[in-house]
């Protein structure tokens, strides 16, 4: 009766699992699926039966660098990272054989495809889209095993040397044909200006005068061996009004 005891006891404590908030645990007896346990603590048949822990956590995978040959056929090297969730326990444990694995090798396969249909500059300036595209192909496939998939994002994309520096080079030349353009921007808003002030200095009495005074102040501050001669510009209006 003793030995009953005891061997009740080892059983109940052999059969004692623990399943944590964020898992489920699949029980299958026999090699057949009976139920699903909910967080908390649970008893199974040992030697019968065995209890297999799915975590329902988002989990992360990252995608390794691939070498892709875009659209254009430039070749690039991309890499990724996959964030996905099991939804259906269930799914996930009976109808593929690794789940994790599967998601990755599907992610993969679909990232060099979805690159390879699009040019170098679509894949720059589009990389967010070009994730969702990927992210919506994978969801819907691996829908069946019970797994959505959050986000997919693309993470580095690295171009051949000899395109680096045909870009850099293409970068340099832009910014040098700007400031082109800044300078003689500024040099037409000057020469506006200055036109501007002649044709205010030609038309006002003695504003030519008291520039004239301007200038040979600052000539005088300055040591120099030159002599300057001044001709009041009235002279000039002078002789204009003699010749008509």
């Amino acid at each position: 009766m003793e030995f009953f005891i005891i061997a009740l006891i080892v059983l109940l404590a052999l059969g004692l699992r623990v399943v944590d908030q964020y898992e489920r645990g699949v029980v299958l007896t026999l090699g057949k699926h009976t139920s699903t346990r909910s967080p908390g603590l649970t008893w199974i048949f040992p030697g019968i039966q065995r209890m297999i822990k799915v975590d329902l956590r988002i989990l992360t995978v990252d995608i390794p660098r691939q070498e892709v040959i875009t659209k254009d056929n430039v070749t690039v090297h991309v890499d990724a990272v996959v964030y996905y969730q099991v939804k259906d326990a269930d799914r996930a444990t009976l109808d593929i054989q690794d789940y994790r694995k599967a998601t990755l090798t599907y992610a993969q396969a679909t990232m060099r495809d979805v690159v390879g249909e699009v040019d170098l500059d679509t894949l720059l300036t589009e990389r967010e889209q070009l994730s969702k595209d990927i992210k919506d192909i994978v969801d819907k496939f691996t829908d069946k095993w019970g797994i959505s998939v959050d986000t997919i994002k693309i993470q580095n994309i690295e171009l051949p040397q000899d395109m680096k520096r045909a870009m850099a080079a293409q970068a340099e030349a832009e910014r040098e044909r700007r400031a082109v353009i800044i300078t003689a921007q500024g040099e037409f808003e000057a020469a506006k200006k200055l036109a501007e002030a002649g044709k205010i200095l030609a038309t006002s009495v003695g504003s030519m005068n008291l520039r004239t005074l301007g200038t040979l102040e600052k000539i005088s501050s300055e040591a120099s061996q030159k002599t300057a001669f001044i001709i009041p510009a009235d002279l000039f209006e002078g002789f204009k009004n003699l010749t008509k």
